[in-house]
């Protein structure tokens, strides 16, 4: 791993914040922002967190939701335990058609708020790896439209470019409102970009 990557990611405020606060990733503040902005996960929610591996965004979801709520994390990679008798892990691929199923035979009951930060591994190639993206970003909706309880939500991660405005308006058809969010925690530099869908409306 180069040097000055290290370097930069020491000096990195919220890297150090994450270490501080005992959080497994830098992206906690990603959603920790975005919900303190848009209220979407609540005390009791039930979350699903897509691409949840290392576990940051579980982290800060089981904050949120307490003792009363539900947390199912789910990733291609085995995620650590975070030692929560309500926050749950499985191994799946969203790409998966049958992963919704199986998270709704976990769930107590449906979901609240659907989360993915899930991303490809990066070729650098922009366009192959824009549509990637994209592409895991529909397997995250489609998975969101199964285990959504009706007036839910939905925030996930897009790489902006041309796919970007399709993608856009397939989340506009199924939520009354939708916002586009850059959290402070994203680094300026990424084409990362962060789409809430709120008020799930399609059963």
């Amino acid at each position: 791993m180069p040097k000055n990557w290290l370097a930069r990611r020491r000096k990195d405020y919220y890297y150090r914040e994450a270490k501080r606060e005992e959080y497994r990733s830098r992206a906690s503040f990603k959603i920790l922002q975005a919900v303190k902005r848009y209220g979407f996960i609540g005390p009791g929610d039930v979350v699903v967190d897509l691409g949840a591996a290392p576990g940051g965004w579980l982290q800060i979801s089981r904050k949120i939701v307490g003792e009363k709520g539900f947390v199912l994390g789910v990733d291609i990679n085995k995620i650590e335990p975070l030692g929560y008798p309500n926050v749950y892990a499985i191994v799946g691929d969203i790409r998966d058609p049958e992963l919704a199923a199986r998270i709704k035979a976990i769930l107590p009951r449906s979901a609240d708020a659907v989360i993915s930060d899930v991303s490809p591994n990066v070729s650098g190639i922009w366009e192959v790896d824009h549509a990637r993206q994209i592409e895991l970003a529909e397997c995250s909706l489609q998975i969101a439209t199964r285990i959504l309880k009706v007036d839910g939500h939905f925030f996930v991660k897009v790489f902006q470019g041309e796919l970007f405005n399709q993608y856009l308006d397939d989340i506009r058809k199924l939520f009354s409102t939708v916002k586009v969010v850059k959290p402070r925690a994203s680094r300026k530099a990424s084409a990362e970009i962060y789409l809430l869908g709120l008020n799930y409306t399609s059963p």
